[in-house]
């Protein structure tokens, strides 16, 4: 007989290769409690992120207890904390969470409501769970930290590096519903497919100048450029393209570039070239001021995709939520060359 007060987790006690079974295991372990904000939730769906592989790959010491990943998610409130405002029983959500906390991995997870957003209508479990952390990524990259207006000027654009990715799917998207043109780069005729269907104007190869492709498409320069992938291999790509007062934001801390190298910055200075990071877990992390942003973000997402505008980038279903499938889709986004999102609903 089940023990009512246990749940089902993946997780590891240390870095392995996803070629050892040790390297993310289904276990039970103690079914958390709400406290404060916190919303119990039953968790239906839950999808991978280049994140998921960062924080298993850096966890290089044999722990007692396991690391739980999993920052993306999607299910049904179970039971709310003294202090929430904003949910109630019964209540579908989606959110992404804090790594500063268990990941949703598990039967049952905590979030603060204050980082979770009313489940789009229009979608199942395995859809919205493809999209919290990529689109708020998304949003607070064009629209915090570019600082994009929701309609841009006219003839304003925007090149998108990784357009074919989790983040870029969203990011075009979105950029074309703000009125921009929107050049996104993407290598492979899948990729470069991919793209356009989800609103790219143009597409570029990344792994050639960026210069001499855009010029062949009409521009002398970008007004924007959010880079997703590599920032030190795309930088000076990037200064040499950028319009002059332009802004650059980048996902792409500078310790995972593919190559050992820093920012040459002064190639930004004469431009006067706003440079800028985004990370979506900074508010969550930092228990910032403007933390409930996350929630009305999200639920401003979930309207566009209930009206039409704004559709999911799920790629890939696996079921069930356990270690082998968690397995597959660590080393399927491994590769590097995914595209869209892959998802794993019900344990």
């Amino acid at each position: 007989m089940s023990n009512p007060l246990n749940m089902k987790a993946v997780g590891s006690y240390r870095y392995l290769p996803l070629s050892d079974p040790e390297s993310l295991v289904d276990l039970h372990i103690e079914k958390p409690v709400p406290t404060g904000r916190d919303l119990l939730v039953k968790v239906k769906a839950v999808s991978v992120n280049p994140a998921d592989l960062d924080i298993r790959k850096n966890n290089n010491y044999e722990a007692e207890s396991p690391k739980i990943l999993g920052w993306d998610a999607s299910g049904i409130v179970e039971q709310v904390g003294p202090e929430c405002q904003l949910f109630k029983p019964g209540d579908e959500v989606f959110y992404a969470g804090s790594v500063t906390r268990p990941g949703a991995n598990s039967e049952f997870h905590l979030v603060d409501e204050r980082i979770a957003g009313n489940k789009p209508k229009s979608l199942d479990f395995a859809q919205a769970a493809a999209l919290p952390l990529t689109s708020l990524t998304a949003w607070e990259g064009l629209f915090d930290r570019l600082g994009l207006s929701h309609n841009a000027e006219e003839n304003e654009s925007i090149l998108i590096i990784g357009a074919a990715g989790g983040v870029g799917s969203i990011a075009t998207q979105l950029a074309k519903l703000a009125g921009l043109t929107v050049i996104g780069t993407a290598s492979r005729p899948e990729s470069v497919q991919w793209a356009k269907d989800h609103g790219a104007d143009f597409t570029i190869n990344h792994n050639s100048p960026f210069a001499p492709q855009l010029k062949e498409i009409g521009f002398e320069s970008v007004d924007y450029v959010f880079c997703l992938n590599d920032t030190v291999q795309h930088f000076a790509n990037m200064a040499e393209v950028i319009t002059p007062q332009g802004k650059i934001c980048s996902i792409v801390p500078v310790a995972k570039a593919s190559q050992a190298g820093s920012l040459d910055m002064d190639l930004l200075f004469y431009k006067s070239v706003t440079f800028v990071w985004e990370l979506m877990f900074t508010r969550a992390m930092f228990q910032t001021k403007d933390m409930i942003k996350q929630h009305d973000i999200l639920n401003r997402l979930a309207e566009l995709i209930d009206n039409g505008k704004l559709k999911t980038t799920l790629a890939e279903r696996l079921e069930p939520i356990n270690a082998a499938n968690l397995r597959l889709a660590h080393e399927k986004m491994e590769t590097g060359r995914s595209i869209g999102k892959i998802v794993l609903e019900n344990f």
